[in-house]
């Protein structure tokens, strides 16, 4: 076993595989925060069918905490994607590009209004992460620089109210420390995640990942964030509706 290996590349979970949970997960999650919520928030069942009512809330709280296993992974990704792109600037403009891309659509599919200026999508938290990332290479050989960075980057998704906002922004630090030795990377991301319910379970499947890429999976998630929040907005603000 290599220090940032689990057994050899031939065993363990491939790059498109971890990817493929975390999307099916965030889909999950979506799923009962823009169509169940919305069912349970104007079909007012609590008092015209309590039994109904029941049965739409522990959907609701199983889909979005299972929804909770997503996150973590993506940061985990995040990090092996920075170990491996031949091109920070380049990853950077592609995570920018579509945190634009989806901010609509997020705020379409899960927010009070189509143009929320609350809270901003996940993409802008993984990119301001991802330049954390960057700035903690570059200053590698000075630990107070690497300090100012991380707080800098931690206090820029606070500031603009990202998905995760700081929080997500220092998990995806601590994988970074800790990338070289797999065991306590995932001991240290789960507990960095520990205050979201079941998240750090997402990392005993970090732990089996075996550093291959799999199935070449590169866009699916860009487009699949946006896509898939804008089918949600249409159920959500114009399908359940019309139906309840």
């Amino acid at each position: 076993m290599g220090k940032n290996g689990f057994i050899g590349s031939e065993y363990g979970v491939a790059g498109s595989t971890l990817k493929l949970f975390a999307i099916i997960t965030m889909l999950i999650d979506h799923t009962g925060a823009a169509v169940v919520g919305t069912i349970i928030t104007l079909g007012n069942y609590r008092t015209t069918d309590y039994e109904l009512y029941g049965t739409l809330s522990t959907l609701y709280r199983l889909m979005r905490g299972i929804g909770r296993l997503a996150f973590p992974v993506f940061c985990f990704l995040l990090v092996e994607g920075f170990f491996h792109t031949r091109s920070v600037r380049k990853y950077c403009e592609r995570l920018f590009l579509f945190a634009l891309i989806s901010e609509f659509p997020f705020d379409f599919a899960l927010k009070p209004s189509a143009v929320f200026w609350n809270k901003q999508n996940v993409y802008f938290t993984l990119l301001i992460s991802l330049i954390c990332l960057w700035m903690l290479e570059e200053f590698r050989a000075k630990p107070c620089m690497q300090l100012l960075a991380m707080a800098a980057c931690m206090l820029l998704a606070d500031a603009l109210m990202t998905d995760y906002n700081y929080k997500g922004v220092f998990l995806v630090a601590i994988l970074y420390l800790f990338h070289d030795y797999r065991g306590y990377q995932c001991a240290a991301g789960a507990a960095a995640i520990s205050w979201e319910s079941y998240a750090p379970l997402s990392f005993i499947l970090c732990y089996l990942y075996n550093g291959k890429r799999g199935l070449k999976l590169r866009y699916i998630f860009y487009w699949f964030y946006p896509a898939h929040l804008i089918i949600l907005g249409i159920l959500r603000r114009f399908v359940i509706p019309s139906m309840i």
